[in-house]
């Protein structure tokens, strides 16, 4: 299994050729995203070829609307290891630029699927849209799969809780702290991934020692007290989580405040992945410090027993 990138203009690795595509952003990689990849896998395995995952980075509203780009759930590299363990042989990642945005629905199925690719068949899902404003729909990608003799498998939605499986869904439940949802989505807990940056320390003052979280390039939960996994350098601790202001002290900045359970050391500069497992409680104010204390011991002992 190989990750591969690729410029417009450049031709593509061979490894990439003649196999089964599946295209789109695969924010997330959710049950949908898996049911494609799988779909892709099964009809590559029967033809004997590469099932050949295709995604973008950066994402295309970074370019045409950034003032509109939220955070994405996933970077593209975690995204490339989940499309590989869903199944797919290969990950290719086009290089998104004004240029490729350009490109009509026509002129990206000739010089990208065809020219370049030489795709077998095409595996989508039933909300697909490519080229340029997504002009490209299921029904004009049909209307070009078949020009070109292309087979075409379109997928219907995948539900949970009798909805469609859906990147902007999984956002809206990270963001609303619904993390049984998001879980029932990806089929996995939601994580992020920062650098461990310096804070005030009041955590360590209180007997409960903190790594703040800075540098985090993904979508962060809404603000409450989380039981997570904190993972670094392959180790999967309980911890739990603040993510919010800490109203307490009268500081309204946001932030992402880490007690690992049963560490002692210093992880200063250091990276550190935080997968979210259960929403304990809303954040709110305390009377006092004592109140407070008494608050996360319960807070603590909670993370540990959801997460173990």
């Amino acid at each position: 299994m190989s990750t591969f990138r690729l410029a417009l203009g450049n031709a593509a690795p061979e490894a990439c050729r003649a196999g089964v595509l599946t295209l789109g952003n695969f924010d997330g990689v959710h049950r949908g995203h898996q049911a494609l990849i799988a779909e892709a896998a099964r009809q590559a395995r029967s033809l004997g070829c590469a099932a050949i995952a295709i995604t973008f980075d950066p994402h295309p509203l970074q370019i045409l609307r950034p003032s509109a780009f939220q955070p994405l759930s996933t970077t593209v590299e975690h995204r490339t290891d989940l499309l590989h363990a869903a199944g797919a042989d290969h990950v290719l990642v086009l290089s998104t630029t004004a240029e490729l945005l350009r490109l009509s629905a026509h002129e990206f199925f000739d010089q990208i699927i065809r020219d370049r690719l030489g795709g077998r068949i095409i595996v989508e899902g039933f909300n697909f849209a490519f080229g340029k404003d997504r002009e490209g729909t299921p029904a004009v990608l049909g209307s070009l799969c078949e020009e070109a003799g292309l087979p075409l498998t379109l997928l219907p939605p995948q539900e949970v809780f009798g909805k469609p499986v859906s990147s902007s869904r999984v956002r809206a439940e990270i963001l609303a702290g619904r993390l049984d949802v998001v879980f029932a989505l990806l089929g996995r807990h939601h994580r992020i991934t920062g650098t461990v940056v310096a804070g005030q320390r009041r955590g360590q003052s209180l007997g409960f020692p903190t790594a703040n979280l800075g540098n985090v390039e993904t979508l962060i939960p809404g603000n409450g007290v989380y039981a997570v996994r904190a993972i670094h350098l392959g180790k999967s601790c309980p911890a739990a989580a603040n993510v919010g202001p800490n109203p307490t002290f009268g500081e309204d900045a946001r932030k992402i405040e880490v007690h690992i359970i049963g560490f002692a050391g210093d992880l200063y500069g250091q990276s550190l992945t935080v997968e979210f497992v259960e929403k304990i409680r809303e954040t709110r104010p305390f009377g006092s410090v004592a109140e407070l204390i008494a608050q996360v011991q319960i807070d603590v002992e909670r993370a540990k027993t959801i997460v173990a």
